[in-house]
């Protein structure tokens, strides 16, 4: 009988504090500060974003690369290749070639002209006579250019073989240098490119011989391309030299003639080196000048410096007759032997 009390009063202990538990719920509530719908919707996105991954704001700006001529801005053109693909009507898809007039063949539609387009709106208008001929509701086309045959790539300057090369499939600056010969031995190494429909900032690009340089300077050529490989500055060294001929100047550095003199194995024992002088190009023609080579070889006088194109002549002790400038240009002229000063 005793246990019968206790029992009533833990049942009023627990009424008790169920009566209490619904005002503590509400102070706590009132207490905490109401939260704004982004703010939910944040809570939201958090809880539901998976471990390791961030978000990114939707305006964050995107990198692009811009090539300077994409296959989206090519025009077609007679004798281009074409892979022209419907989708789920593999008899309408193949290649084919455009014709002189500028059309395609299309099975069940006939010519459609496409020259003067860019692959996207051949597509467009493909889907177009499609449409138009009753053949498919909703045509689903695409086309790909196999091959630009009228946008190929002019390589000029100092190659091997100067001309004009097909466009056929990607390709890169090393690529269309080789199909050219390479670059002849008066070329600088300085290549210069401009790309079609711009070319008031034509790219210059080095071809060094270094493997890591070789790479990054392999850029890739678009069709319509032009590119034009320098010539190298050149200097002739002529008469009593033992290597008399023209030299290449493939270096930065200042060129003088002592340098010259030096590279051409210098003067032979038959040489006059009091009587040396130079012939420079200028405006109004060409001028002589004297060159006291006696003097630069035991350093009793400054070097003098070389300037593109100037003619170095060291005549013979036993020549009596005046040699004219004109002859000396033409000996230079006719020089076979090309060498490099790096």
């Amino acid at each position: 009988m005793q246990c019968i009390p206790s029992f009533l009063r833990q049942c009023l202990r627990l009424a008790l504090v169920f009566s209490v538990l619904p005002f503590l719920q509400r102070a706590i509530a009132q207490s905490d500060p109401p939260q704004s719908p982004d703010h939910q919707n944040d809570s939201r996105t958090a809880q539901s974003q998976p471990t390791g991954t961030v978000n990114l704001p939707q305006n964050a700006p995107s990198e692009e690369i811009n090539s300077p001529m994409s296959s989206s801005t090519l025009r077609v053109g007679p004798g281009d290749e074409l892979e022209v693909t419907v989708y789920g009507a593999p008899d309408l898809s193949g290649r084919t070639r455009v014709n002189a007039e500028g059309n395609i063949s299309i099975p069940l539609v006939g010519y459609v002209r496409v020259a003067g387009l860019t692959n996207s709106e051949v597509e467009g208008t493909i889907e177009s006579q499609l449409r138009q001929n009753n053949i498919l509701k909703d045509p689903q086309v695409s086309v790909y250019v196999k091959e630009y045959t009228g946008s190929g790539i002019t390589v000029a300057g100092e190659v091997a073989k100067p001309g004009f090369y097909s466009a056929l499939g990607p390709h890169r600056l090393f690529d269309i240098l080789q199909s050219a010969g390479g670059l002849s031995d008066r070329a600088s190494g300085s290549v210069t490119i401009s790309h079609k429909g711009t070319t008031e900032s034509p790219v210059t690009v080095e071809v060094s011989k270094d493997p890591t340089e070789m790479v990054h300077n392999n850029v890739e050529l678009y069709p319509g391309d032009t590119v034009f490989a320098a010539r190298a500055p050149t200097v002739y060294v002529l008469g009593e030299v033992n290597k008399p001929g023209a030299y290449v100047l493939n270096t930065t550095a200042a060129v003088t003639v002592l340098r010259l003199v030096a590279e051409a194995g210098g003067p032979t024992r038959s040489a006059a080196a009091g009587r040396t002088r130079m012939l420079r190009r200028t405006p109004n023609g060409l001028r002589e000048l004297p060159v006291p080579l006696k003097d630069l070889l035991r350093g009793k006088t400054a070097d003098i410096p070389v300037s593109p194109e100037d003619i170095i002549f060291i005549p013979s002790s036993r020549t009596k007759a005046v040699v004219t400038a004109s002859a000396v240009v033409a000996t230079s002229a006719a020089t076979a032997a090309i060498y490099h000063v790096y």
